[in-house]
């Protein structure tokens, strides 16, 4: 198994602690008031997930911050929607990457490059110091 040993490291030192200062309150607030605002705009569900780090295994088997958003998709039900329309902006701390997983219903309708453009607008956000992850 190759591995990357820099992804190893900020995986094994991203620690509980870490995820928690990630965003600060206010920050938070600041989210969530953004999720609820875009409810009222439409029938779609959005869910924001933040995780620190991958578990060992995960990284041994080499598994990428997109196959943990698709998964982190399911755990959360986030596809549990009367009209398939259920999106995740995923956020794994350590590789300072955003996933976006869309449902059937919104995927449909929304070009993928569309997505990956609007995660990496919030990956420089991100690098810039906003939410300090």
């Amino acid at each position: 198994v190759s591995m990357d040993l820099k992804r190893l490291f900020r995986h094994l030192f991203t620690t509980h602690w870490r995820v928690n200062s990630a965003f600060s309150r206010r920050e938070l607030i600041a989210i969530e008031e953004a999720v609820r605002m875009s409810h009222r705009a439409h029938v779609g569900q959005v869910r924001f997930a933040v995780e620190g780090a991958l578990h060992i295994r995960a990284l041994l088997k080499g598994t990428s911050a997109r196959d943990r958003a698709i998964e982190v998709f399911s755990d959360l039900r986030v596809w549990d929607t009367e009209h398939n329309n259920g999106i995740l902006i995923y956020l794994l701390l350590a590789d300072r990457d955003v996933e976006i997983v869309a449902d059937r219903g919104i995927h449909a309708k929304v070009d993928g490059r569309e997505w990956e453009a609007i995660c990496q607008a919030m990956e420089a956000h991100f690098r810039q110091g906003i939410g300090r992850a």
